[in-house]
């Protein structure tokens, strides 16, 4: 027993279905060699990473028709990754990173679940620079602007891991910290295109999530020209 319970669900992510492992409520906890605890994730925060959540889904769900192409994806704070194994049975070259301690180990088993090829895994702390990460051409993410001091450390990672030229889209559920992560882009030259997105089956407009597409100002410039 690995101290915590699951169960499998059936998803319908774009046009096909997923078999995803989750937690089975946000009770579960086991840390019984405190690597959880070393990374500062608490009791309370434990359980986090191992549901579907609305924005999660929301962000599979555009990345299950987003104009990728050739460009390389890193997911950030990717929990059960869900945009992840989308774009890998497209084919895109996708690496998923968390700081959970088993955000590999359910992205692994889930992908052989849903008979992919392994997914590529980072751990990657926010405020740790890690240059063997490398630079990316598009960044994704769900739900990371819940506090104020995340939002600083995820504008400083994007300086570091977003090529020249790159995207960043972020599935947000409306916190009010996204005014100060759009601030912070803004300083890089970022621009901000915002669309609203259904976070419930049946929800009418207007739609409380939002999906937050931001792009070089040189980019956008050139289009209009």
């Amino acid at each position: 027993m690995p101290g915590y319970l699951t169960h499998i669900r059936t998803l319908r992510l774009g046009d096909r279905d997923y078999r995803i492992r989750s937690l089975i409520d946000v009770q579960q906890f086991a840390d019984p060699d405190g690597l959880a605890e070393r990374a500062g994730i608490s009791s309370a925060q434990w359980s986090l990473f191992g549901h579907v959540w609305p924005c999660g889904r929301m962000l599979a769900e555009a990345m299950s028709r987003h104009d990728v192409g050739s460009r390389r994806v890193l997911e950030v704070g990717c929990g059960l990754a869900l945009s992840s194994l989308v774009l890998r049975r497209r084919g895109i070259d996708v690496t998923a990173s968390d700081i959970h301690p088993l955000a590999e180990v359910f992205l692994a088993y889930n992908a052989a679940l849903n008979d992919l090829p392994s997914v590529p895994y980072r751990t990657l702390e926010w405020s740790v620079p890690n240059p063997a990460l490398g630079r990316y051409d598009l960044v994704i993410a769900s739900d990371v602007l819940y506090e104020r001091g995340h939002v600083d450390l995820l504008v400083a990672l994007l300086q570091r891991h977003a090529a020249p030229g790159a995207e960043v889209l972020i599935a947000d559920p409306g916190r009010g910290n996204s005014a100060h992560f759009t601030r912070g882009l803004r300083e890089q030259g970022y621009v901000l295109e915002e669309t609203r997105r259904p976070l419930t089956t049946g929800e009418t407009p207007p739609f409380s999530g939002r999906l937050l597409h931001y792009r070089p100002h040189d980019a956008l410039r050139g289009v209009a020209a």
